[in-house]
């Protein structure tokens, strides 16, 4: 079986970057799971995975634009504290995920105020290419309520 819409994927990877070094590895535990085509991924990445099967090993260079995005400048905004999963003490230039639309996003602090916080609303590394080394370790059909809830339950995947 390959890799297409709607089947879900295990797969292990490492994630690195020239300036940062390593970023993301699965190697020391479960495989990630996803649901194949639903674009939860870096695009790129996604992509790179299309048609591949179980047992294959690969390596990609993924630009940024297929990774993380590009940097767009002057891109801040200024957000209520209470954004921010009941954080109370903050400081410039560190990373804290900013609640949105129910889901976090990693952002980096500019300006601490009394109730409002300014930040770079990029992710902490855009405009990086990323280097990715993948093994797929299982592919399979998804039943129908992973279909429908729009991601993978059991192992790897979301419990509920």
């Amino acid at each position: 079986m390959i890799v297409e819409r709607d089947r879900v994927v295990r797969f292990h990877f490492d994630l690195s970057t020239p300036s940062e070094g390593s970023l993301d590895s699965t190697r020391e535990g479960e495989p990630f799971a996803l649901l194949y085509g639903r674009e939860k991924i870096m695009p790129g990445l996604e992509r790179a995975l299309a048609g591949r099967a179980a047992g294959e090993r690969f390596e990609v260079e993924l630009r940024p634009e297929e990774a993380y995005g590009l940097r767009r400048e002057g891109w801040t905004q200024r957000v209520s504290k209470k954004h921010f999963f009941g954080r109370k003490r903050f400081s410039v230039g560190e990373t804290v995920l900013l609640g949105v639309r129910g889901s976090p996003r990693p952002v980096k602090v500019l300006k601490v105020g009394s109730s409002v916080i300014d930040v770079d609303l990029n992710h902490p590394l855009a405009g990086l290419p990323v280097h990715a080394a993948v093994e797929v370790v299982e592919v399979r059909a998804a039943d129908r309520e992973e279909i429908a809830h729009g991601h993978v339950h059991g192992a790897g995947g979301h419990g509920h």
